[in-house]
């Protein structure tokens, strides 16, 4: 068997990493922008993120249908038009603020409508990711896929602040330019059309699709486990937010001080994606889960000793550094289970079992704040983290997560058959890859992970 030609070669992944890291960028501007204009507007920090969970609670509520037509329609029409639409309506904003009409309607609509597109693009992107990457290169793709996000979350909130201060619409028409250019590069990228079995499911109800998918994910015990730990994980993780900022400013920090220490994390999460492929070599996943989240909850605890307003950037920084490499390992090991035929709907699964709770993380880090005051939430914070880890470590649940070796990538089938044309499914079941009228494609898997410890749900709320 030949070689398999380097990652940077695979022009249609590059073309995927290339608009997602754009237009990622350019959403990282608005994270800081979009408060910043409805604050200037309302003069209201409740309207402010009143809006936000507008957006947040669409995706939520859009998530599971849109999985559904993932798998149903042609996914890389998806993708076209839900960066069309983001374009769109970011465009659409940027002209109404440049003529000074904009009004909170407005903002709001806008933040509903990229909700909705952001809940078709993200599994048909993952689908498209698993399409077009060779198994064997899905762990490379997937730390590519970590340190983007990263760097972005790094680099846009502050270059966005800058970006406002320069105009209110600057960052909004970066923004949209940074869709546009994403939406060349899904074109260009030529992803696959559509899943198998796609026609018999159109004549299926929405309910039973849903249900299959469902099913499916409820015989593979060590992902139901994994998903229950990571919803609760998750929960109490994105909530250490206020109460960071609550602590540093009891010790006499700035915003400025509040930034530096924050953009600790998303160094950590970079330097970690760099060498996510060593970290995850270390422990099978379910152990890493366990083993991650423990080390997580420890340096969250140590945020909170009384050593200056900067002293968290370190913990901070410790924490976020083998946070990447769990989700490329849980995503390579998703990889070899997920059938493309349900990878839009598991996709939107995965997220709406590992995330539904979240939206309430800023609620619960705000209370404790209030009432205990930073450290003593962080340390609440961390606390619960660790019972977290105890609980699910007295379990049989996440030992079964029988994925890929250490190391992270699946190995080929060795049933004899040739590579990207069948593969084994989680459920036991061979599913053919690849229809007569698609171009030969590689398999691998865009799944989302079930753990996200990271600056993904943070940055939104």
């Amino acid at each position: 068997m030949s070689e398999l030609p380097p990652l940077r070669r695979n022009f249609r992944f590059q073309m995927l990493w290339i608009g997602a890291a754009t237009s990622g960028f350019g959403t990282t501007l608005t994270w800081l922008a979009f408060p910043l204009l409805i604050l200037a507007i309302t003069g209201s920090p409740a309207l402010a993120g009143l809006v936000s969970a507008f957006r947040i609670t669409t995706n939520l509520l859009v998530s599971l249908p849109a999985g559904v037509w993932v798998d149903r329609w042609d996914r890389r029409r998806i993708l076209i038009a839900a960066e069309a639409v983001r374009f769109a309506s970011l465009t659409a904003l940027t002209l109404a603020i440049l003529a000074d009409q904009v009004a909170l309607w407005q903002i709001a609509v806008v933040a509903v409508i990229n909700g909705t597109a952001d809940a078709f693009f993200s599994p048909a992107r993952a689908a498209a990711i698993r399409a077009v990457v060779a198994p064997a290169q899905l762990s490379s793709a997937y730390a590519q896929e970590e340190a983007r996000s990263h760097a972005a979350s790094l680099a846009g909130p502050p270059l966005g602040g800058f970006l406002f201060a320069l105009g209110r619409v600057v960052p909004f028409a970066v923004d949209a330019l940074t869709y546009l250019i994403s939406l060349v590069c899904v074109v260009l990228a030529k992803v696959p059309r559509h899943p198998e079995a796609a026609a018999r499911r159109q004549k299926t109800r929405m309910r039973a699709d849903i249900a299959e998918a469902g099913g499916w994910l409820w015989r593979q015990r060590g992902l139901r486990a994994g998903l229950t730990f990571s919803l609760v994980s998750n929960l109490v993780a994105n909530a250490l937010l206020l109460p960071v900022i609550v602590m540093i400013e009891a010790r006499g920090g700035d915003p400025t001080v509040t930034g530096l220490v924050l953009a600790g994390m998303g160094l950590g999460g970079l330097l970690g994606a760099m060498v996510s492929a060593r970290i995850g070599a270390l422990l099978p996943p379910g152990r890493l889960m366990l083993a991650v989240v423990g080390f997580f909850a420890l340096m969250v605890c140590a945020t909170a000793l009384p050593f200056g307003a900067y002293w968290p950037t370190v913990p901070l920084f410790l924490a976020m550094v083998a946070v990447p490499a769990l989700n490329v390992a849980l995503q390579v090991l998703v990889a070899t289970m997920v059938p493309d035929a349900m990878m839009g709907r598991l996709t939107s699964l995965f997220g709406t079992a590992s995330m539904g709770l979240t939206p309430l993380a800023p609620l619960v880090g705000g209370v404790l704040a209030q009432y205990v005051g930073g450290p003593g939430a962080l340390l609440v914070i961390g606390g619960l983290l660790a019972v977290n880890v105890a609980v699910a470590a007295m379990g049989p649940g996440l030992r079964s997560l029988d994925g890929p070796a250490p190391g992270g990538d699946p190995a080929p089938p060795d049933d004899g058959t040739a590579p990207g044309e069948l593969v084994l499914s989680g459920a036991g079941e061979v599913v053919p890859h690849g229809s007569p009228d698609e171009e030969p494609v590689a398999e691998g898997s865009g799944a989302a992970d079930p753990v996200q410890l990271d600056r993904e749900t943070m940055r939104e709320r």
